[in-house]
């Protein structure tokens, strides 16, 4: 074990280099604090460069009372951090390090050049700015179910937080310490869970942990053929146990049924409602609107219940505005096959598949369409069922649900309510919310609060 020499003392230790933990050591280093930032890879925010698919989505511009509605129950716990550092200062932060920023549809923040390293660099170059030192390839504890020789914590003495030892055995000394090793998800990127078990070992409360934002499987075989289709402006709709007739109601699926917030007792965010894009994979759905019903979905599994999606394909239109469209199609159409008629409709890789759910032949013409089948494609069209069979884990989501409990958190400061010195910053906490933007800014803005009181 290392003895700690001289300059091994620090006012604070960071441990984890991802965007909570480098606005924590810029924060404190600019109010001149001798900053000690441990990360376990060989390079900080490797996260963060696969965030918005490469892009960053850094924050959102939307207002405070928007930004709250988008977290679950840490909304209130939030309200300090956004009140001291918001979306305006967080953007002027990077525009005055030199990175130009655009603000997309619904409010998404980016850099221009749509790089997540340019985001990288900035926060790389404010580090060095401030002299801040960087301890690459080392952990504080090992991951759940791994021993060490060594080990690695964080050191007390008399309750008071004095310092860190870490995997290899060195040991480095400062009466604060925070920590900002993010969640579960993307493991491979250093997320392993290593700031649950040192806070618990503390005697910190953890909330269970579950994905956010992650993809669903679906049960359907036929969703293979569809894999690689986007749709945009599209209603999605959870269904659990669902009572409603499939294909035959002339009404959006699930109007019957309770909203799933209150079925569950879920937050109030946990709607059974979202709308805009998605995505078809080889296995299910993803993309935004799939991504925030995510939450929902797996705790109506969790219960047991046969959960269901419903697409709307046309949630701008009701059942009278549709039938009319189709019998203007059919009329204009009359001696052309029904598959044809639908490529004004749908994407044409849907068609096949579609036409066989409504169970309605595609090769008919569209003056031998009856009644009911033109009733079962606006049913399909208003409400296309799929079964759900899971959501994928929190390995594969973007967000890790759960963490250390807020109320063990100070949120005027970040500080632990149960070892004094300790802070918490970023996705460790019990902080999550829907796609666009929103948690990454959480993540910035726990982290310039942190490195403002360590």
């Amino acid at each position: 074990m290392t003895k700690p020499a001289r300059d091994q003392h620090y006012d604070a230790i960071v441990i984890g280099a991802g965007p909570a933990g480098m606005m924590t050591a810029i924060r404190a280093a600019q109010r001149d604090k001798k900053i000690l930032l441990v990360e376990r890879n060989e390079s900080p925010g490797r996260k963060l460069l696969i965030s918005g698919k490469g892009r960053c989505n850094l924050t959102n511009s939307g207002d405070l009372k928007a930004f709250l509605a988008e977290f679950s129950e840490s909304r209130d716990f939030l309200r300090n951090s956004f009140a001291q550092f918001f979306n305006t200062d967080l953007m002027a932060f990077f525009e005055d390090a030199g990175l130009k920023l655009k603000t997309e549809r619904g409010g998404r923040v980016f850099p221009q050049s749509d790089s997540s390293a340019d985001v990288l660099n900035t926060l790389k170059s404010r580090l060095n700015n401030k002299n801040v030192k960087i301890l690459y390839g080392e952990r504080v504890t090992s991951a759940f179910g791994e021993t060490s020789p060594a080990g690695g914590e964080i050191l007390t003495a008399d309750k008071r937080i004095t310092g860190i030892r870490t995997y290899s055995g060195k040991e480095f000394l400062a009466p604060h310490i925070a920590i900002t090793t993010g969640g579960l998800s993307y493991p491979q990127t250093g997320s392993t869970g290593d700031g649950y078990k040192l806070a618990e070992l503390l005697g910190h409360r953890i909330v269970p942990l579950k994905p956010a934002l992650s993809a669903v499987r679906i049960k359907e075989q036929f969703i293979k053929d569809w894999q690689g289709i986007a749709l945009k402006n599209v209603r999605l709709t959870l269904l659990s146990n669902p009572t409603d007739p499939d294909v035959s109601s002339g009404r959006e699926p699930g109007t019957g049924n309770k909203p799933v917030a209150e079925q569950f007792g879920l937050p109030v965010r946990a709607t059974r409602t979202q709308t805009g894009e998605m995505l078809f994979t080889h296995f299910g759905i993803s993309g935004p609107i799939v991504l925030d019903l995510s939450a929902a979905i797996y705790d109506a599994l969790e219960l047991k219940n046969k959960v269901q999606v419903a697409i709307n394909f046309k949630p701008a239109l009701d059942n009278k505005i549709l039938d009319a469209r189709l019998l203007r199609e059919f009329k204009a159409n009359s001696a052309k096959g029904i598959k044809n008629i639908f490529k004004n409709l749908m994407p044409q890789g849907l068609i096949i598949r579609f036409l066989e759910y409504c169970r309605v032949d595609g090769d008919k013409d569209a003056n031998q369409i009856t009644a009911p089948e033109r009733q079962r494609l606006i049913d399909g069209l208003f409400g296309l069922r799929l079964t759900v069979e899971s959501v994928l884990p929190i390995s594969e989501a973007i967000v890790t649900r759960g963490g250390v409990a807020t109320k063990d958190i100070n949120p005027k400061t970040m500080e632990s309510r149960i070892a004094p010195g300790l802070f918490f910053a970023g996705e460790v906490i019990d902080i999550d919310a829907r796609t666009g933007g929103y948690n990454m800014q959480a993540a910035f803005s726990t982290g310039w609060v942190c490195g403002d009181n360590i």
